[in-house]
């Protein structure tokens, strides 16, 4: 796996750009990565509720417990 990264280094090349995060209730949020930690909580800045690819609420700035994730993955 030559071209793998770690996750902090997905994290680190992510700050500032739009990310999708699912959580375990399948609820998924789009939003600007802000910040992390070694947690791997995020502040998302302009974060919005998905279902089904659709915004179904704005919510501004959001925090995401880490232990609550399934994936994070760079947002189209």
């Amino acid at each position: 796996m030559a071209n793998s990264t770690r996750p902090f280094d997905f994290l680190n090349d992510a700050i500032g750009k739009t990310v999708l995060v699912k959580v375990k209730d399948q609820v998924e949020y789009r939003g600007i990565l802000k910040a992390f930690d070694v947690h791997m909580n995020l502040v998302l800045g302009e974060a919005e509720e998905l279902k089904d690819d659709k915004v179904v609420r704005k919510l501004g700035m959001l925090i995401v417990r880490g232990d609550n994730i399934l994936f994070v993955s760079p947002s189209i």
